[in-house]
């Protein structure tokens, strides 16, 4: 049998086209590729999105900021030491883009400048830390994106 340019033609975009659906089925029902909202109350949080501002503005203007770096078994992060421990409270938050089941918040109870976290509750991928923490009232704010 013989296939002209137009046949050609008609049999590359059919089967361009099923190349496409295959991939659109597969990704809308593979649960690897399932993908959670940043937030539930996404309005409600964007509310808040100011005070958020003023609080890294805060952060900013320290003498010394929070830092944070990959350890041999895990993640560090350190406050400032010009701090005095029994003054900060607050909540680290390490989130997962990926997958919300994942994520999960550490609530700010120091006995050092240094909170580590273990290998075991860290996967491999991208992280959003978020340390929202308050020092003689006034609050502060920490946010890095990692990769682990």
């Amino acid at each position: 049998m013989k296939i002209n340019w137009g046949t050609g033609i008609v049999i590359g975009m059919a089967l361009f086209i099923s190349f496409i659906m295959y991939l659109v089925i597969n990704m809308l029902t593979d649960k690897k590729f399932d993908h959670d909202l940043v937030t539930e109350e996404y309005y409600q949080e964007e509310l808040h999105y100011q005070e958020e501002i003023n609080a890294e503005t805060n952060a900013f203007s320290l003498e010394e900021n929070i830092t944070d770096k990959r350890v041999k078994d895990g993640w560090l992060i350190e406050f400032p030491k010009n701090l005095e421990l029994t003054k900060i409270s607050g909540n680290l938050n390490f989130y997962r883009p990926s997958n919300e089941k994942l994520d999960f918040n550490i609530p700010l109870e120091l006995s050092s400048h240094q909170v580590f976290i273990k290998d075991e509750q860290l996967v491999k991928g991208r992280w959003n830390i978020k340390i929202h923490w308050e020092y003689e009232e006034t609050p502060y704010l920490y946010k890095n994106e990692i990769v682990y």
